[in-house]
C-alpha cells in the first residue's frame, strides 16, 4: 500500500460460476467507478430497486457466509471473498454487476478475483484514502469463541484461530499484517467443511453447489481432495480471507490489531457494530502523503475528518 489514493479497476472484468449455497449459475461484472464511489453491488436481475451496499449494517445473515440487502430486500451473498480481494488489493471503488442473489464461489478462494484484477490492472487516482483508525478496545465473546480489536499505529494486524475436534484441522493459528504481508496463501486457500455436515447444510438449504472443485472436505480425519492442501495452514489462512472481507463492510481499510479465536462471519459483524455505537472507539482520517507513515500517530500527515 504504497500510494495512498484511491484505486478502482482500469476496465471491465466479467466472469461466471455456480453459487456454493444456491447452487445457481450467476454472471459477475466487475466495472470501473469514480473515486468516493465505494463499493457498490447491483442486481442486474431485478429491474429496479437493485443496488446493495456492502456494509456491516446491511447484513442481514451470516450463516456460513455474508448476505447483505437493501430497504427493499434485495439480497446479495457470499460476498466475503471477493470483499477480501477488493481489500487486500486496495479497490476503493468498484461497481459489481450480478445477475444472480449469489456471488459465484470459483474454486472456493479468491485466486481468480485477484488473478483477474492483477491481469487487468489497478488504476489510480489523485484523491487520498480514508481509513478508519481504532482508539478503544473493542471486543465480543461469545461462549468459547471471541473477537477483539484494539489500536494500532501502522497497519491491520489479524491473529486467528481455529481449533476442531477432526484430527486433520486440529487447532491452526496465524498472523499476518494486511498491509504489510504477502497474502498469496491468504488468497489461494479454500472454503471448508466436514464431510458429515454436508446432510446438515443441504437440510438448511445450503451447499447445493459444493463440490470438491470448490471447497476442501475432510473425512474420517483425511482429505478428499486429491490435489491436496495449497499451504499448510489453509484452513486458518481461509477464516482470514474471510475476516478480511467481513471487515471491508466499514467502508474503508482499518488501522488497528485484530485478535480473534474460533470466530465467524457473525461475530466479525457483532464487532464493527460494537465498534461504530460509540465515536470514541474510532476516527476516520484522510491520509495527505503518497506514503503510509511510519506511525499513523504522526498528525502532520493526517487530517482528521470524524
Amino acid at each position: 500500500m504504497s500510494i495512498l489514493t484511491q484505486k478502482t479497476i482500469s476496465k471491465k472484468i466479467s466472469l461466471d460460476g455456480i453459487g456454493i449455497h444456491t447452487g445457481l449459475k450467476a454472471k459477475l461484472d466487475i466495472l470501473p467507478a469514480h473515486p468516493n464511489t465505494g463499493i457498490i453491488f447491483k442486481r442486474v436481475d431485478i429491474n429496479k430497486n437493485n443496488i446493495i451496499i456492502p456494509t456491516y449494517n446491511n447484513v442481514v445473515d451470516a450463516t456460513l457466509c455474508t448476505t447483505i440487502s437493501n430497504d427493499f430486500g434485495v439480497k446479495v451473498s457470499t460476498i466475503e471473498h471477493l470483499m477480501g480481494a477488493f481489500y487486500g488489493l486496495g479497490i476503493d471503488n468498484a461497481i459489481v454487476e450480478l445477475n444472480s442473489q449469489e456471488v459465484p464461489i470459483m474454486d472456493g478462494s479468491a485466486k481468480q478475483f485477484i488473478e483477474l484484477i492483477l491481469k487487468t490492472g489497478i488504476k489510480n487516482s489523485e484523491v487520498p484514502i480514508k481509513i478508519i483508525k481504532v482508539e478503544q478496545q473493542v471486543e465480543v465473546k461469545e461462549a468459547e469463541k471471541s473477537i477483539s480489536i484494539k489500536k494500532s499505529n501502522v497497519s491491520l494486524d489479524i491473529d486467528f484461530e481455529i481449533k476442531y475436534q477432526n484430527q486433520f484441522i486440529k487447532s491452526q493459528r496465524n498472523k499476518v499484517s494486511v498491509f504489510e504481508d504477502d497474502l498469496s496463501d491468504i488468497y489461494h486457500s479454500r472454503t471448508f467443511c466436514l464431510y458429515e455436515d454436508i446432510e446438515k447444510l443441504k437440510n438448511m438449504g445450503l451447499g447445493k453447489g459444493g463440490s470438491l472443485e470448490n471447497a476442501l472436505v475432510i473425512k474420517n480425519n483425511s482429505l478428499m481432495n486429491e490435489d491436496g492442501l495449497r499451504n499448510e495452514k489453509e484452513f486458518v489462512n481461509h477464516k482470514i480471507l474471510d475476516c478480511m472481507g467481513d471487515l471491508y463492510l466499514s467502508g474503508y481499510r482499518i488501522i488497528g490489531s485484530l485478535s480473534c479465536s474460533q470466530g465467524g462471519h457473525n461475530l466479525t459483524n457483532k464487532l464493527l457494530r460494537k465498534l461504530f455505537s460509540n465515536q470514541k472507539n474510532y476516527s476516520l482520517i484522510e491520509i495527505k502523503g503518497k506514503n503510509l507513515p511510519h506511525s499513523l500517530a504522526n498528525k502532520n500527515q493526517l487530517r482528521s475528518i470524524a
